[in-house]
């Protein structure tokens, strides 16, 4: 190797740590929950970090034949809210990952692997 190059087998090392943190995080993801709502709860949807549905609760209170529109929109605003909690929580436990590769390869100018 000569002076001044990246020393690959620490590149290849720290990318096979990066994938096992980043597999564990998305492990995380889809067991972690996450709940979204609407209409001051009541209508609230669980989901996985990952976007999964698991589960949607509708207080009676809001159900009313003569407006289902409510009821509709309700919905479509805690699936909503559901969505942005899980995109929170992956940008919490991906965020780390995110800079990963580019800090250990500085400037080879690889594509994908830094500037």
């Amino acid at each position: 190797m000569q002076p001044g190059q990246p020393d690959m087998q620490m590149i290849l090392q720290q990318a096979q740590r990066m994938q096992e943190q980043l597999m564990a995080a998305q492990a995380e993801l889809a067991s972690a929950e996450v709940v979204g709502q609407a209409g001051n709860g009541l209508v609230q949807i669980t989901t996985t970090g990952a976007g999964e549905v698991r589960a949607v609760r509708i207080d009676p209170k809001v159900v009313d034949p003569e407006d289902v529109e409510t009821l509709q929109d309700l919905i479509v605003g805690a699936l909503q809210d559901a969505a942005r909690a899980a995109q929170e929580l992956q940008a919490e436990k991906m965020g780390p990952l995110a800079g990963g590769l580019g800090d250990v390869t500085g400037g080879l100018g690889l594509p994908g692997l830094g500037a």
